[in-house]
């Protein structure tokens, strides 16, 4: 399980271990803003990992390429969230977010309070990072002002992540204890939405047949 991710930038794969990586960190830190299906997605500890990944001797993963990646993947999906929510409006933002619009007053608040801040502070934030920059395009924030915010974050949780897993795999333990929880997270987050699912049919089936 430690292992899992480390092996798909195995020297040995030619570099088919790295270009999946990348596709996989990528994809992640994309989805997880720039569509509401991917809030539940582990995106901070898989950056971290991908660090530690990238600071193997014989590690075929570019540091440089991951922080550019990470960076532009972290600006796009903001960016595609934030038109998203500026065109279609709340009402769809309520119809598509499903059991999560549970969350979405405390959004809008944290957005109403903060402004430019949460669109910033918000990357830490795994939930408030898939509805914010959202809520930033229905309430009509000027597009220049998230822009701007949405390049800090980017940089600050995006490629400083990145970097402190570099930094990190002088130590060890905590190299080991990142792989076991970003296994343990993306394992979850593939896991919970299945289980979830089959429940919610469980519990309408007996609705269904006596409607029948």
């Amino acid at each position: 399980m430690s292992d899992w991710l480390a092996q798909l930038a195995d020297p040995n794969l030619e570099g088919l271990g790295a270009l999946g990586l990348y596709a996989l960190v990528f994809g992640i830190v994309f989805a997880e803003t720039g569509t509401l299906v991917g809030f539940w997605l582990p995106g901070s500890t898989v950056l971290f990992t991908a660090g530690l990944v990238a600071a193997r001797e014989d590690s075929p993963v570019s540091l440089t390429v991951l922080v550019v990646g990470v960076s532009v993947a972290a600006i796009a999906g903001d960016t595609v969230g934030y038109w998203t929510g500026r065109r279609l409006g709340r009402p769809w933002l309520l119809r598509r977010a499903g059991k999560a619009a549970a969350r979405l007053p405390q959004a809008e608040a944290f957005y109403a309070r903060y402004g430019w801040f949460a669109v910033v502070g918000c990357r830490y934030i795994p939930w408030l990072r898939a509805f914010t920059p959202i809520i930033a395009g229905t309430a009509a924030m000027s597009y220049p002002r998230f822009a701007s915010a949405n390049v800090v974050g980017a940089l600050t949780w995006g490629a400083l992540l990145v970097l402190a897993g570099y930094a990190a795999d002088s130590l060890p333990w905590i190299r080991s204890l990142a792989y076991t929880i970003a296994g343990v997270a993306i394992l979850v987050s593939i896991v919970a939405p299945v289980v979830g699912w089959i429940r919610r049919r469980r519990s309408r089936a007996p609705g269904q047949a006596g409607g029948a």
